[in-house]
């Protein structure tokens, strides 16, 4: 390393807070007693630190759980430092294999081009975009050829990567593991090498991956990248990591209502993990917060700021404050100012066969159970009677406390 590298700048209170604000919410720092050397270089010399986080633009939306990370780039970002969000265009063509019992399908140079135009003004809505240097890792991935390739993974060896979790559970059970798989890990860790990151944020489930940045900047003499990995976030359940296969997510791109009547939709307990993974919130804030919930305050005062807040965030403070009207509304029974309208031929019409026709249920025996269940509403009346004839006319069809559709039947 070079003398820079090696002499000690002293810590002073800034860089404590510095420390402080990494910490907040994250996983694992690894190694914290370099990034705390960086930290101070960093304040003694003015030069910022370079800070990456990279994403695979797989699919082509991102929902709140992926901002988890991005709330702790912005968190670095305030403090000064060059922030690089990078579109792995390059290794999304490989498939990243963590967590995965299977060989993972690449997707095509289409698939990922049309998912990476949505990714960062997505992004956007989390990073302050005239401080976020944007790179693509086919930038310097794709020259490097078959020969840069082959001396890449000679950097690495195989019993090292059957450390990785998932390849080892694999491999015993006499699964495929594609040799492609293992380029994954390898290119993921050039990039920080190309990027000369000081630290590289991710996933629990990314760990090796970033440790294979650490390994590979040693390798090519530069100053390892300390690694900072966030928790997964539980979606709507309170079990499952948030997921749009477990249909337990909130897009960040859902409308405003949705976003707002979905977090209110969450647990007490669940509530106070997001508030310290999704706010921005101080922490003093959030403990004082949290105290006079236990004090007897209602909670869901609570979870109301909470879904402000994020619903501002990705809309604005003006649109939460209107869905929030808007959930009052519908609690009370009333109706929202904006729902679906729908013109359908064929009166009367069997309430059945309404409710289906409107999208409201999925088959005929799944709006008989909702009518038994109680709820069902036609402009407001509790409907009961399951052979009810619909005469022509405009209706406000109600199923539970949050579908609505304004029906015309003529």
């Amino acid at each position: 390393m070079n003398q820079e590298t090696v002499t000690n700048h002293p810590v002073t209170y800034s860089v404590m807070e510095a420390l402080a604000v990494s910490l907040r919410g994250c996983e694992e720092l690894i190694p914290q007693d370099e990034w705390v050397r960086k930290l101070a270089r960093s304040e003694a010399t003015g030069v910022p630190l370079r800070i990456k986080l990279g994403l695979d633009p797989t699919a082509p939306d991102i929902h709140i759980g992926h901002t988890v990370v991005l709330n702790k780039l912005r968190q670095l970002q305030n403090l000064g430092h060059q922030v690089i969000f990078l579109i792995g265009d390059f290794t999304t063509m490989i498939g990243d294999p963590s967590g995965r019992n299977s060989t993972r399908p690449a997707l095509t140079r289409e698939q990922i081009e049309a998912n990476a135009q949505t990714y960062y003004r997505q992004a956007s809505l989390v990073l302050d975009p005239a401080r976020t240097e944007i790179r693509y890792n086919s930038e310097w991935s794709d020259p490097l050829g078959a020969r840069g390739m082959i001396q890449l993974a000679a950097k690495y060896n195989v019993a090292r990567m059957m450390e990785r979790d998932d390849f080892s559970k694999r491999f015993k059970a006499g699964q495929s593991i594609s040799v492609h798989e293992f380029l994954y890990p390898l290119m993921q860790g050039y990039d920080s090498v190309a990027l000369k990151s000081d630290l590289e944020l991710g996933g629990t489930d990314q760990k090796f991956n970033l440790l294979v940045g650490r390994h590979l900047q040693a390798e090519y003499g530069q100053e390892p990248q300390c690694i900072l990995t966030m928790p997964l976030l539980e979606g709507l359940d309170g079990v499952d990591k948030m997921s749009k296969s477990k249909n337990n997510y909130i897009g960040i791109s859902e409308a405003a209502n949705t976003m707002f009547a979905k977090v209110l939709s969450i647990s007490d307990v669940l509530m106070w993990r997001w508030f310290n993974l999704l706010s921005f919130r101080s922490e003093a804030d959030i403990a004082a917060l949290k105290a006079e919930i236990a004090g007897g305050r209602n909670p869901k005062d609570a979870k109301v700021m909470l879904a402000k807040e994020i619903t501002a965030r990705f809309h604005s403070a003006a649109a939460a404050d209107a869905a929030e009207q808007d959930f009052i509304n519908r609690s009370k029974g009333g109706v929202p100012d904006e729902i679906a309208e729908l013109a359908l031929p064929g009166a009367p019409m069997g309430i059945s066969a309404l409710l289906k026709a409107a999208g409201l249920a999925a088959s005929g025996g799944e709006a008989s159970r909702l009518i038994d269940g109680g709820g069902v509403r036609l402009d407001s009346s509790v409907v009961s009677d399951k052979a009810l004839k619909v005469d022509a006319g405009t209706y406000v069809l109600q199923v539970g406390k949050r579908k609505f559709v304004r029906v015309t039947l003529a």
